[in-house]
């Protein structure tokens, strides 16, 4: 990395996710044992996601407001009491709760990729974006991995089967609390503060959705994120449970496997979408982002075996780990620069309302009308995400193409 600001942003997003890692693939197993069905762990799922729909905005505008690095440790230590409060549920609704205050205070991505755009010119933002994915694809890989010892170990110290899941919770949230201690002494303020009575008013996050649907090109990329979102979310639930029905996995080697797409998350944000990017730019990189995307998640859903459930896995991890950092990039490109949190910000709470709308889809087609219902949806999904990006494609920005 080419600067100290970045590496210390990159880290601090690397061990909250790993916290985030650890708790993601415990909620169909936790819940199950709370006589949860597949619709109610959509549900859980999704409150995360309202919660951070509707504060998202907010959090963004506050951050252009007071900066980044109040915002950043505010969500940290909030992160560490949700999952505190996940691992030490007796009750469903508790868990509910718990992932609610979670998505509340789930401000860092969209904060941090502002912190990003604050320290990188323009030429070289969506590999910044870039950055805050491998970050989040590693924090991914590592957190359901240790998840799997923190099971493990759950699994010596209790004698009831959910203390595992409750054990490894609460190790996440101890993880969360070091990074909120790391980030207080190491992560300074990236952004240029203004004067109290040169700020605008925190607007509406409704009054804010809209004024950026009233730029096309922004509103364009955001419903590709939203479609993108929905198809993510409403994978994720039913992936765990086929996994879990077909195969017969439980929690630790479910861990395993996520840890595995995150692996390929890091290789593709990390490495693959800076080269790509120099060469082809931001709006191709997306349009190959969508349409491995789409192969990826039909593949799924026409998966007969373990070997091809992986091909076509690797497939997907290939164009989703793309199709972030391209959107959120552009858009970057495309707003102003005192506007850049509020604006980020925006792009995740659309990204949110797709993962309140996809698990819960997702849990009832699985219930409903069988395993590969879910993934079939969402490839027509992506398809729609594609229309839109064609819509505008040839205005799109494509800053990081190098010219030769």
């Amino acid at each position: 990395m080419k600067n100290k600001a970045q590496f210390i942003i990159f880290l601090t997003v690397f061990i909250d996710l790993v916290g985030f890692g650890i708790v993601i693939p415990l909620h169909p197993y936790l819940a199950s044992q709370f006589g949860a069905d597949e619709l109610s762990i959509g549900l859980l799922m999704a409150i995360y996601s309202l919660m951070q729909f509707l504060f998202s905005p907010f959090w963004g505008q506050l951050s252009d407001r007071i900066g980044r690095r109040p915002v950043i440790l505010v969500s940290l230590f909030g992160a560490g009491l949700a999952h505190l409060a996940f691992g030490l549920a007796n009750e469903f609704w508790m868990l509910i709760v718990a992932r609610g205050f979670a998505g509340f205070f789930g401000a860092n991505i969209s904060t941090a990729m502002a912190y990003m755009a604050d320290k990188t010119a323009k030429s070289e933002r969506s590999k910044a974006m870039g950055l805050v994915g491998a970050a989040f694809g590693l924090g991914f890989t590592i957190g359901p991995f240790l998840g799997y010892w923190f099971i493990k170990i759950g699994n010596q110290l209790g004698d009831q089967p959910p203390f595992a899941s409750h054990f490894a919770a609460i190790m996440a949230a101890a993880i969360c609390f070091l990074n909120f201690i790391f980030a207080y002494f190491y992560l300074q303020e990236s952004l240029q503060r203004k004067p109290l009575a040169e700020h605008k008013k925190l607007l509406n996050r409704f009054v804010t959705i809209k004024k950026y649907f009233g730029a096309p090109l922004i509103a364009n990329l955001l419903l590709v994120f939203a479609g993108y979102s929905i198809a993510m979310a409403n994978m994720e639930i039913p992936l765990f449970l086929y996994v879990k029905d077909v195969f017969g996995w439980g929690a630790d080697v479910a861990s395993l496997g996520f840890a595995y797409m995150g692996f390929l998350l890091v290789l593709v944000q990390g490495y693959f979408i800076r080269k790509y990017l120099k060469k082809w730019g931001e709006n191709k990189v997306l349009l190959m982002g969508l349409v491995l995307a789409a192969i990826g998640f039909v593949g799924i859903g026409l998966s007969n075996s373990l070997v091809m459930l992986a091909a076509v896995v690797t497939v997907l991890a290939f164009g989703i780990g793309v199709i972030s950092p391209s959107v959120n990039g552009m858009i970057s490109l495309l707003a102003k620069d005192d506007e850049q949190g509020e604006a980020l910000g925006v792009s995740q709470s659309l990204s949110a309302l797709g993962r309140i709308i996809g698990p819960v889809i997702g849990g009832w087609l699985y219930r409903d009308y069988g395993p590969s219902i879910p993934f079939f949806f969402a490839g027509i999904t992506i398809f729609i995400a594609l229309c839109f990006l064609l819509g505008s494609y040839k205005k799109m920005p494509s800053a990081a193409k190098v010219v030769s």
